[in-house]
């Protein structure tokens, strides 16, 4: 029987969330991968700092994760935003703007490793594109039918989203 190896096979994840729970249901998910967690923020900054990540998965809340978010990216790790609590359009529009890949909303933690891997063979490129034509419909759900519309940020970055597919295509 052929099996096909998930592109997380042995990659090395940071995983960050005071929710203790959270972290070993990520630990259990990934466990084709080495998985470091962290539950504070000092703690994962000692991560960030002293080790080298293919991925790094950041809460928001309760971790400082914006501020290790400029950390992570500072170093070069592709850096997935999860959260439940700044589920935002700020937050959301701020996870952009300072580099986060993507944004998944805790409720849709099933779909952690569908994101990660489409991070792993995008070679750690943002994967917004695919974010927003698989989760769109529950942000639409989430922040109202019309919110991309409704902010120039988000309209702006949808058509640099269209050109950059056009572009590649």
């Amino acid at each position: 029987m052929v099996s096909s190896e998930s592109p997380l096979k042995d990659k090395v994840i940071l995983a960050v969330d005071d929710e203790p729970d959270i972290l070993q249901t990520i630990e259990e998910m990934f466990d084709m991968c080495q998985v470091h967690k962290a539950a504070d923020y000092n703690t994962a900054l000692q991560h960030l700092l002293g080790y080298t990540y293919d991925i790094v998965i950041l809460d928001i809340m309760g971790v400082n994760g914006f501020e290790l978010l400029k950390t992570s990216v500072s170093r070069g790790f592709p850096t997935v935003m999860l959260t439940a609590h700044a589920l935002t359009q700020e937050a959301l529009k701020k996870s952009i703007k300072l580099g986060a890949v993507s944004f998944v909303p805790k409720d849709k933690m099933l779909e952690l490793r569908t994101h990660l891997e489409d991070v792993v063979l995008g070679g750690g490129k943002p994967v917004w594109r695919k974010l927003f034509d698989r989760l769109g419909s529950y942000f639409d759900k989430h922040f109202g039918p019309d919110w991309k519309e409704k902010d120039r940020f988000f309209k702006e970055f949808e058509e640099e989203l269209k050109q950059g597919l056009e572009e590649q295509s």
